[in-house]
């Protein structure tokens, strides 16, 4: 529900990287027109007044409510201010606004900015703040919002600030990094052999307002004083900050040679104290990764430093690159002759291969592949052979350019393009697809009219074998128009199916935030989580970490963390001082190391409870503990030689104490305790495993003070990344989940390991799952297997035959309708040998056979494969017909299984009226209908709703893979086979011999709910979403999953969201009547009396008042005792008349 409002503005934005991140060059033409109120004060009436001297102001408001225009009076600087006026002043320098992009897909989408007034028309914007907005300067426009109140204002400098918002809490990393010219600038700056003579050097300083003055020593002292570009990049990074990285053409054969500390390429990015010592800077350290540069900036040293990062990076090397040069032309696009000799070779080569296939392909002996049709084999072959050329001719072109040339420093570096764009315009630009697959007929059997009908070969069906460089011919460039076209199609589908989604999860979650006791509830305060995530921490202040105690053997787990007492004096004087060792065999001593141990061996065990796997990747916890170490060994000289003054027994009290002051559920009862332990149990575990005793002082050498220093870190840091009370968590979680959805793919259908089994993806998958869809478009069952079907390829086929449903047409080869009026004479001439042998001795009457017969002709294999007999399936068709058919059948020995069927006449009639009953069907007729029924209708064995199984093996995928800890301690994955369905019956499937009941799964969310319940309806929800979203690479944290599934289950039943499931909730009729069907929700609330009590989001901001979300989740009292008490100043006018006044705090506005 849109609402227009007044001091916005709108206009094209373009690129300034000379504004710092949070400023927006704001054109002069707007600065004069948007005005802001100042109530006049006496700290404030000299300053307003200058302002109406210098035509800065618009109006002045009088406390009678008049307004005087200044632009219409004659002389405005002969106007009186009094204390209490207000003066609506021009938009100015360093006032706060909100900018805005549509479609506001996340809270990045807005955010405030400081202004600078600018010539000409636009709106100026650094360039590394496009990510968030996902803006570009190829005409977008953005809105621009003046805030009009001092709250408005304090909102903007405390919660929406740019360099506040520099981490997202979708996927807890940096939303914005050094893109474009400025990264490229930096891999080519930071490099060895990069020299900046003084001259410049002092230039560049200059750009930088933090530096303090210190010129570092040049590298290079004769003949003439030269620096580096690490020294010059050196000095923009804040004192102390550590970081190690890696290059993205980093080789890891280089951490374990020779020379691994001095990293020969220059790929291992160390920074130390502030200090650039080695490694070339490219998107690995400065994009939007977890753990990089801005990241860590952000997190050890706060918002602001952060913004000054960026800003800095862009000012000094953007000037560098000004003397540098980077300009890209036709000659960076040119390989030697031999190059493009082997790039034609390899095109030919491939196109030859394929035409070898399409002659293997008409001639009927290409092998199919399992599950495929011939055409799809040889679609899925043609494909795989033209992309290799592709890719093999794109590295070899990509190899041939030198490390000077710029196409390839963009690549290389990140700031734009990749292999491919370089693949396309030097080698060849490959196959075009249209839905995934080639360029199909769009005339009759043939793409064009330029080729023969039934032409398969490459360039006949899409493949582009010119370069960009070379030129395409106009049929490809007819192909390549096809590709391109579908490309914007499905973004426009997509825009419009993205933004319902987004706007669908808003409205169902909207009015959910984070409670003072700590829980999650919506406007009607009905409990949805009773603490936010499961731990009740913001999704920006966690970080990815690995616990050390989940995945090694025991005896490794033992080397890593229990304190080894038997260890010789000599061994524990390298890392300990005499007096600690004096003191180390006392009883207490022991005893706490042997309850430290026995703690450690049991959060192992339950470590290995939540994570199976040993998968520890997607461990999200506060305080990343690794950095925290290492800056501690840092910032306290700690080296691998220094002894430590700590005691064993003093590291496990203090650590104790600590895992004591880490809080999020306070109270003392049962329910209170247990929510504690739950919310800080993974973090205790981490604790407990990283700052063990042994780890601590054999390992990092932590002395008394660093390990003091490292614990109140810990503290602080913990409490800062619990999440806020009055956090809309509801909203923040919609937003990732809509905003991800943006990068799903319209359609994809993909599965892993069987590559004729389609799986539903993407948005139509997204739908399927918020919609809560009864009917799937691929319904699937995931079937996990016992016993020797594990291993057993044949008796894992037995399951699969047992589950597939199998009719008569299945295993029929043909079928034809005779007449053969003789049941013991056949016109068939193959078939009277056996019907001979069935009629020796007849079991039963032949005379009222019909004369009309129904021969079906079966398919050895396909019986062999499913173990079924002529006898099993003669019995299936007499039980389904019983004695209205006659059924005779051959040996299963003989050459062609045939099933012979006539109708039994019941009633022979006898008068020639019955005979011309014009409802009686002819035998031949009835027949043909009998026919299709027996081939369609006829279960002959299986499950029916599984249409098809294949058999799979997991080799890629960890979750799907059984789970074995062996004697020694050690995870090992065992691969099994198992079954993939098309179709469900998920019921019927856990109740089948051999089958796996407690790992067997359905996508079909409705089936779970109904056979396991509201809680595994919950788990499954969640499960299929994080699927969708992470298919292809997007990454949204749990936290927002689980509070949409929640949402959807916590009535007991599944809420779809859509109208049907968020409109019959007990909300008030204006929220019912703002997402659809408005005109029957008012009736209907207009009929029953409905009231509505304004709780909720939307309907506060609907009549204009503030919603108690946020900050105004609270009220203020006013102390009147105080208040009577308060000091009234004595001022002076500019008339000198003497006027008291009651000044407020709030009243106060800091101008610089």
């Amino acid at each position: 529900m849109a609402k227009q409002v007044d001091f916005s503005a709108r206009t094209v934005i373009t690129p300034d990287p000379n504004l710092s991140i949070d400023q927006v060059g704001v054109p002069r033409t707007i600065a004069r027109n948007l005005t802001v109120p100042e109530i006049v004060t006496p700290f404030n009436i000299k300053w307003l007044h200058e302002l109406i001297c210098h035509d800065a102001a618009k109006n002045i408001i009088l406390d009678t409510g008049e307004i005087i225009d200044l632009h219409l009076h004659p002389k405005p600087s002969d106007l009186h201010l009094q204390s209490g006026y207000i003066v609506e002043r021009f938009m100015m320098d360093n006032d706060l606004v909100v900018l805005n992009r549509q479609p506001t897909l996340h809270k990045m989408s807005m955010m405030a900015h400081r202004v600078k007034i600018l010539p000409w028309s636009t709106f100026r914007l650094n360039l590394s703040v496009t990510t968030p907005y996902n803006a570009s300067f190829d005409g977008d426009e953005m809105n621009l919002h003046l805030p009009q109140s001092i709250e408005a204002k304090a909102e903007l400098s405390e919660l929406m600030m740019v360099p506040r918002l520099i981490i997202t809490p979708q996927s807890h990393r940096p939303v914005m990094s050094i893109v474009q010219d400025t990264l490229t600038a930096v891999w080519k700056m930071t490099k060895r052999d990069v020299f900046i003579e003084k001259s410049d050097f002092m230039n560049l300083l200059m750009h930088i307002s933090s530096w303090d003055g210190h010129i570092p020593q040049a590298t290079i002292l004769k003949p003439k004083p030269l620096w580096t570009g690490k020294q010059l990049f050196s000095l923009i990074l804040p004192r102390e900050i550590n970081c190690v990285r890696t290059n993205s053409q980093h080789s890891y054969d280089e951490d374990s040679g020779p020379y691994k500390w001095i990293s020969p390429s220059d790929t291992k990015v160390l920074i130390e104290n502030g200090r650039l010592l080695s490694g070339i800077l490219c998107k690995k350290t400065l994009g939007t990764s977890t753990g990089s540069l801005g990241h860590i900036v952000f997190m050890e040293y706060g918002h602001q430093i952060a913004g000054q990062l960026y800003y800095h990076i862009q000012l000094v090397v953007n000037n560098w690159l000004m003397l540098e040069g980077h300009s890209v032309g036709i000659a960076d696009t040119i390989v030697d002759q031999q190059t493009y000799e082997k790039i034609q070779t390899t095109i030919k080569k491939a196109k030859n291969e394929v035409n070898k296939v399409i002659e293997l392909a008409h001639r009927t002996s290409l092998e199919r592949t399992p599950g495929n049709s011939l055409r799809q084999t040889f679609e899925n072959i043609v494909n795989s052979l033209l992309n290799s050329a592709r890719d093999s001719t794109g590295s070899s072109a990509q190899r041939s350019l030198s490390d000077f040339n710029q196409f390839k420093a963009m690549v290389v570096s990140g700031g734009k393009g990749s292999s491919i764009n370089i693949a396309q315009v030097i080698a060849c630009v490959g196959q075009q697809s249209v839905e995934e697959k080639r360029i199909s007929s769009g005339f009759k059997h043939r793409t064009l009219p330029h080729f023969t009908k039934d032409d398969y070969r490459p360039e006949a069906k899409g493949f582009v074998e010119n370069s960009y460089l070379q030129g395409l011919t106009p049929v490809e460039f007819y192909f390549h128009a096809m590709g391109g076209r579908e490309g914007l199609v499905d973004r426009a589908v997509q825009t419009a199916e993205t933004c319902y989604i987004q706007r669908r999860l808003i409205k169902a979650m909207e009015s959910i935030m984070v409670k003072y006791d700590g829980t999650v509830r919506n406007e009607i305060e009905q409990i949805i989580q009773f603490t936010y995530g499961e731990d009740g921490l913001a999704g920006e202040n966690i970080e990815f970490q690995s616990i050390i105690s989940l995945k090694p053997s025991n005896k490794l787990f033992e080397r890593l963390c229990k304190f080894d007492l038997l260890a010789e004096k000599k061994h524990l004087r390298k890392f300990l001082t005499d007096d600690v060792i004096k003191d180390l065999y006392t009883d207490e001593s022991l005893q706490l190391l042997d309850d430290e141990w026995k703690q450690l061996n049991e959060d192992r065990h339950n470590l290995r409870q939540l994570f199976p796997t040993g998968n520890t990747s997607k461990i999200v916890l506060p305080c990343n503990l690794e950095r925290l170490i290492y800056n501690a060994k840092k910032k306290f000289s700690i080296s691998n030689r220094t002894q430590s003054n700590l005691s064993p027994s003093q590291v496990i009290q203090d650590l104790q104490k600590l895992t004591q002051h880490l809080i999020v559920v306070k109270g003392d009862d049962r329910l209170s305790r247990e929510a504690q332990y739950n919310a800080t149990m993974l973090m205790n575990i981490l604790l407990r495993s990283s700052l063990s005793s042994r780890q601590v002082l054999e390992f990092h050498r932590l002395t008394n003070e660093a390990f003091n220093w490292l614990c109140s870190e810990i503290e602080t840091r913990f409490q800062q990344a619990q999440v806020q009370a009055g956090e809309m968590v509801g909203a923040l979680a919609a937003q990732p989940i809509g905003e991800s959805t943006t990068q799903v793919t319209l359609n994809a259908f993909y599965y892993s390991g069987v590559s004729a089994k389609n799986v539903t993806l993407g948005i139509p998958r997204l739908k399927e799952i918020i919609n809560v869809s009864k009917e799937l478009k691929t319904p699937s069952l995931t079937i996990y297997l016992t016993g020797q079907a594990t291993n057993d390829v044949e008796k894992c086929k037995e399951v699969l035959y047992r589950l597939e449903h199998c009719n008569l047409r299945n295993i029929t080869a043909n079928t034809a309708i005779y007449y053969d009026p003789d049941p013991q004479e056949t016109i068939i001439s193959e078939d009277q040998e056996w019907v001979n042998a069935y009629y020796e001795m007849p079991d039963q009457d032949i005379g009222n056979l019909s004369q009309w017969l129904l021969r079906i002709e079966l398919d050895r294999k396909r019986i062999t494969d499913r173990t079924l007999t002529m006898e099993k399936i003669s019995k299936k068709i007499s039980q389904g017909f019983g004695d209205c058919l006659n059924v005779i059948y051959n040996d299963d020995n003989a050459e062609k299984l045939v099933l012979r069927i006539r109708i039994i006449n019941q009633v022979k009639s006898s008068t020639q009226d019955d005979q011309k009953d014009i409802t009686r069907m002819d035998d031949n007729t009835f027949l043909r209908y009998l026919e299709l029924s027996i081939l369609t209708d006829l279960t002959l064995q299986g499950i029916e709703g599984i249409s098809k199984v294949y058999i799979a093996r997991p080799i890629f995928d960890d979750s799907q893979q059984r789970i074995q800890i062996n004697d020694d301690g050690e995870i090992h994955k065992i691969f099994e086979w198992m079954l993939v369905t098309d179709g469900t019956a998920f019921k019927k499937v856990l109740s089948t011999k051999d089958v796996d009941s407690r790992r067997t799964y359905t996508n079909d969310i409705v089936e779970i709910f109904d056979i396991l319940g509201i809680e595994a309806a919950r788990k499954s929800i969640e499960h299929e979403i994080n699927y969708v979203i992470s298919f292809d690479g997007s990454y949204v944290n749990h936290r927002h999953l689980a509070l949409l599934c929640d949402v959807m289950t916590t009535k007991g039943h599944l809420m779809p969201i859509t109208r049907h499931g968020v409109n019959r909730l007990s909300v008030g009729p204006i929220i019912r009547c703002s997402f659809e069907e408005t005109v029957d929700a008012l009736i209907e609330a207009a009929t029953h009396s409905e009231y509505d009590l304004l709780k909720g989001v939307l309907e506060n901001i609907s009549l204009g008042k503030l919603a108690k979300i946020g900050t105004g989740s609270f009220d203020l009292l006013l102390d009147v005792a105080k208040y009577s008490s308060a000091v009234k100043l004595r001022t002076n006018n500019d008339d000198e008349t003497s006027v008291e006044h009651l000044i407020y705090p709030t009243n106060c506005i800091g101008h610089q």
